[in-house]
């Protein structure tokens, strides 16, 4: 070995030993999940050795009721890439649809429901087809201690109950909707909000009764709310798909946040936020 040979592989050792140490560290976060995390970590190796260098800004539109699970992703994925910054725009999934098919610049799109990444792919905004990575069922959200004792979908027609509802058109107001119909029931919302955030935060504020919202929403509030279940929310599931979109600024680094999200690590963090899998 000639003394340049030899001042190159030291200077390329220390480079491979982190490569290592980070895959190390994926493959252990994988094992702690399930019984077959073996196979899962062995496939976050592989694709990290073989995964090009990612860089630059990633924009991801995603329903409101992704906001918590989505930034811890987001700040994982920037740990897994250095050099990439992940930002969000968290809304109502039709608005969300609509600036896309506007012009709005971004990488990915992540929505509550397929008729809204209709919207998208309709107008030939989305690149290939989205996939489906997660679900979501609803429940009431009441103030702590429910004071009212709602304990059914029924409970929210009583006269006088300030019970808030999303928009129909948007995903949690068309779920909602729909639940409503299973049970033959009738409701007259004192509001009807753009997103499931906004719903939420009415409960929160003691400004409404109650609230038919997403069950993660529900659980990312934690003692700020009360959840309670109901039979019809079974016939109101929500699929969540996801997109590249078609014009995006940064394709690669785009594909690969789309791979966290659907990946064993990504789905964990979802299902603990209380996301149901696809």
């Amino acid at each position: 070995m000639t003394t340049r040979t030899a001042r190159r592989t030291h200077r390329t050792r220390p480079r491979q030993v982190a490569a290592f140490g980070a895959a190390a560290l994926l493959a252990l976060s994988a094992c702690s999940s399930s019984g077959d995390s073996g196979s899962d970590s062995t496939k976050s190796d592989a694709s990290a050795s073989s995964s090009p260098k990612l860089s630059g800004t990633v924009t991801v539109f995603a329903a409101a009721s992704l906001k918590e699970s989505f930034t811890a992703l987001g700040e994982e994925f920037e740990k897994q890439h250095p050099g990439t910054k992940v930002t969000f725009s968290f809304g109502g999934s039709d608005t969300l649809a609509a600036s896309i098919t506007g012009g709005a610049p971004a990488d990915v799109f992540a929505a509550a429901s397929p008729k809204t990444m209709a919207i998208v792919t309709d107008k030939g905004d989305a690149a290939g087809t989205p996939s489906t990575f997660v679900r979501n069922r609803l429940e009431i959200a009441t103030p702590p201690g429910n004071p009212d004792k709602v304990a059914s979908l029924k409970d929210l027609t009583k006269a006088g109950l300030k019970v808030v509802l999303c928009d129909k058109t948007v995903p949690c107001g068309a779920a909602a909707q729909k639940a409503l119909d299973a049970g033959g029931l009738t409701l007259a919302p004192v509001s009807y909000e753009q997103d499931v955030k906004s719903a939420l935060t009415k409960v929160e504020l003691k400004e409404a009764d109650a609230a038919v919202v997403y069950k993660t929403d529900v659980k990312a509030a934690g003692d700020k709310v009360e959840g309670v279940g109901f039979p019809e929310s079974a016939e109101a599931v929500n699929d969540y798909p996801i997109t590249l979109l078609k014009d995006a600024p940064n394709a690669a680094a785009a594909k690969a946040f789309i791979g966290l999200v659907q990946s064993a690590e990504g789905q964990k963090v979802l299902t603990a936020a209380g996301f149901l899998q696809p």
